[in-house]
């Protein structure tokens, strides 16, 4: 599962199929932004339902949210709802949606990479500069956003 030498030949060809990753990685960005929003209202949502309770360890209760919400949304649609509005989703490296547990790491590695200023960034030019547009997380994973294929 974690390694850096995927198999990634059940993707589209960045170079023949370029309209697989056109403006792939602004949309990740879109999605982002989305997601954190309906993250923080899950989180806050967790404080109302612990009747205040809840604000005294809301950076826990934000983390569960956040990998909860990732998680059944990845193994659910292959993609958050962020990435639904923008046209995207994840896909393994033989193509497929993700599987509950390729969904459980890419979150995991996605959420301790978010958490080093560092690592996010290296992570964002690492998706403006290779073909496939991978993140770290992608890149461990051997995942990748691509837009939405058209059924």
């Amino acid at each position: 599962m974690l390694a850096i030498n995927h198999d990634l030949s059940g993707l589209p060809d960045p170079d023949t199929d370029s309209q697989f990753y056109d403006g792939v990685p602004f949309k990740r960005l879109l999605a982002w932004f989305i997601d954190f929003i309906i993250i923080l209202l899950i989180s806050m949502a967790l404080v109302v339902g612990t009747f205040g309770l809840g604000a005294f360890m809301y950076p826990f209760l934000l983390l569960i949210s956040n990998l909860g919400y990732r998680i059944f949304t990845l193994k659910r649609n292959s993609a958050t709802l962020g990435m639904i509005v923008a046209g995207i989703e994840i896909r393994n490296g033989r193509g497929e949606k993700l599987t509950l547990s390729e969904a459980a790491w890419h979150t995991s590695i996605y959420t301790v990479v978010v958490v080093f200023m560092f690592g996010l960034i290296i992570s964002m030019v690492m998706m403006l500069v290779n073909k496939r547009g991978q993140g770290i997380h992608d890149y461990f994973v051997g995942t990748t956003a691509i837009n939405r294929p058209k059924i």
